[in-house]
């Protein structure tokens, strides 16, 4: 199985004055952090919206494949994801991503998708990394 890579470079001081930047090895993502792009309004990216990113893309995959193997292939699957990040002890921790999931599934009716769907929330790989994270999610057909 294959190995990924990301490179981040913080520099220009301390937490609050530095600026930090990031990219994936295939090129296609990459941007530029900070303290207030983090804890505040000011425009880029986050680790936080990352994670929900990875969340909410490996849900939507690991989703599908669970539907295809129940033989209900769906059409199509969106999965939003809101990743929280908030102030425990003397830091900050990642307490929540909240799963908003609407799906177009043909021949499946709502308890099966929610139980299919639940079960995604558990086991997908990156929500099986994020195991100390609380993964709420709303699952509906569209």
């Amino acid at each position: 199985m294959p190995t990924r890579n990301a490179t981040a470079v913080w520099s220009g001081g301390g937490l609050k004055s530095g600026k930090g930047e990031f990219s994936g090895e295939s090129g296609v993502i990459k941007g530029a952090y900070s303290f207030n792009t983090r804890f505040g309004e000011e425009k880029g990216t986050n680790p936080e919206e990352l994670l929900a990113a990875a969340e909410a893309a490996c849900f939507s995959m690991a989703l599908s494949l669970g539907l295809e193997q129940n033989g209900t292939p769906p059409e199509r699957i969106e999965t939003k994801a809101a990743c929280t990040i908030a102030q425990a002890g003397g830091g900050f921790k990642i307490t929540t991503i909240k799963l908003d999931v609407r799906a177009k599934v043909p021949r499946i009716d709502a308890a099966k998708f929610r139980e299919i769907a639940e079960n995604t929330r558990k086991n997908c790989p990156v929500s099986v990394a994020l195991a100390g994270v609380d993964i709420q999610l709303d699952a509906q057909l569209a």
